[in-house]
């Protein structure tokens, strides 16, 4: 089930900055180191649960327990992406990294559903899904308002229909999800780094606002790629 919804509506604000070819790439590379952490906070978290048999019994032995964590998470990033700016910096870090560890632990299951090297395949593919439409973001001249709002929607969408599947468990539903959450989480991660180049020139990257909006960002980023890796495993896994 998706996870996402990042704080979408970034006003686009005009340069202020008379030196974007250095405050850009200094603010993204904060941005972007923030997201690796979370990533690999994730991957040690999702290789945790599955090496100790107490905490994988604690996790997926219960399925209340697995889906109360699903719907904490889900709540945890809804509350971190609404008071992302009105946390400290260092605050805003700590709760990213406890959500990217909570997501290592609730993602550990597709280890038992697919298998390792369909895992590591689909992650190269959606790393370079990613990284390609990272690059669009940052050098097309349009505003991707449109896609980014048409995009959101469709997000909306797919996290309802993937709450009512957990209880339907249709596959057909499965399928449509899962390709109109690639279309979606293609369209955000475009869109959305071209909000964080628009916002690496609005503020001061050195800054506690600029602390934090890195943070906003990477959150949002993190949550596009993994999104878009799990829709993506659904075609490209093969399971065990």
């Amino acid at each position: 089930m998706p996870t996402e919804l990042p704080p979408r509506p970034l006003i686009d604000p005009a340069p202020i900055s008379p030196s974007a070819s250095l405050v850009i790439p200094a603010f993204l590379a904060r941005v972007y180191a923030w997201m690796a952490a979370g990533l690999m906070t994730t991957a040690l978290a999702a290789a945790v649960t599955l090496s100790s048999p107490a905490v994988f019994s604690a996790v997926f032995g219960n399925r209340l327990v697995f889906y109360g964590l699903l719907f904490a998470e889900l709540g945890l990033v809804v509350w971190l992406s609404g008071l992302v700016g009105k946390l400290s910096s260092t605050a805003a870090s700590g709760v990213f990294l406890f959500y990217s560890a909570l997501n290592g632990v609730t993602m550990a299951s597709i280890f038992l559903i697919y298998t390792s090297s369909s895992i590591a395949s689909t992650f190269a593919v959606a790393g370079g899904t990613f990284a390609a439409m990272s690059v669009y973001g940052l050098v097309t001249k349009r505003s991707l308002d449109g896609v980014g709002s048409f995009a959101f929607m469709g997000l909306i969408g797919v996290i309802i229909a993937s709450v009512v599947n957990i209880f339907m468990r249709s596959d057909m539903l499965g399928f449509v999800v899962s390709c109109v959450g690639v279309i979606v989480f293609v369209a955000l991660t475009a869109y959305d780094t071209r909000k964080l180049k628009m916002m690496a020139l609005a503020i001061d990257g050195r800054s506690e606002e600029g602390r934090r909006g890195a943070i906003s960002g990477a959150l949002a980023l993190y949550l596009d790629f993994i999104n878009l890796f799990l829709m993506m495993l659904r075609f490209f896994g093969n399971r065990r």
